[in-house]
């Protein structure tokens, strides 16, 4: 859920995929636990500080060690 953002932090829209699913799915194939869905890039609002601080939340929630990239973070526009 998107909190509003308070004291001076922002809202970031933050592009991520899991490079796992999408080359399973390129080959026709599924992922053990991560639904098909996710070879495409999904978009999560996060608030924070700065865009380092976006980063950090959306990478402990979704870790690169998971197969997660982040393709792009921007200002979100509220």
């Amino acid at each position: 859920m998107l909190q509003m953002p308070i004291n001076g932090h922002q809202v970031y829209e933050v592009s991520i995929y899991n490079k796992e699913v999408r080359a399973m799915v390129k080959e026709n194939q599924h992922h053990h636990f991560f639904d098909d869905q996710w070879a495409d890039v999904h978009v999560r609002n996060v608030t924070a500080r700065d865009e380092g601080e976006a980063l950090a939340i959306i990478s402990k929630r979704f870790p690169p060690e998971d197969g997660f990239v982040i393709d792009q973070v921007s200002e979100g526009h509220f």
